[in-house]
């Protein structure tokens, strides 16, 4: 499985270092929900993913968490205060939640229609998914939604 995420990695240019640990990343999930409150959820999850699996940093410590967080612009002393506190933790109990009862047991997972696509995939996979579900590709000049 490694192997396999370390060549989905590659070949969509994604940092994926050589960690032989997993962390509890229930913290990081909080300070993402909490980052995206604050418009920085983009650039803490890419932190966050990068720190985790390129760099083997330890994301269920909180010292690790405040450091990402501070890393893209989100004051410290307040992302501090949110994991102690657990501000975000019903959030994401209600996100863990909903991926049980829709059948998510691992992620990344597109859901179209009851159709699915369920761990790094190759963007061929995701095209494919896509074009079977009846999902139009947009043109370059659609504008962003």
């Amino acid at each position: 499985m490694r192997d396999r995420m370390k060549q989905a990695a590659d070949e969509s240019g994604l940092p994926f270092g050589d960690r032989t640990k997993t962390f509890n990343s229930r913290l990081a999930q909080e300070m993402g929900k909490w980052a995206e409150s604050n418009d920085k959820g983009d650039p803490f999850h890419h932190a966050v993913f990068k720190a985790f699996f390129a760099d083997g940093i330890n994301i269920a410590k909180i010292p690790a968490l405040l450091d990402i967080a501070a890393s893209v612009g989100l004051p410290r002393e307040e992302a501090e205060a949110v994991l102690v506190k657990r501000t975000f933790k019903a959030d994401v109990d209600e996100d863990w939640s909903l991926s049980q009862k829709n059948g998510v047991t691992a992620v990344p997972t597109f859901v179209i229609n009851k159709n699915r696509l369920i761990g790094a995939q190759p963007y061929e996979m995701l095209e494919r998914l896509m074009e079977e579900t009846g999902v139009k590709k947009r043109s370059s000049s659609s504008p962003e939604v």
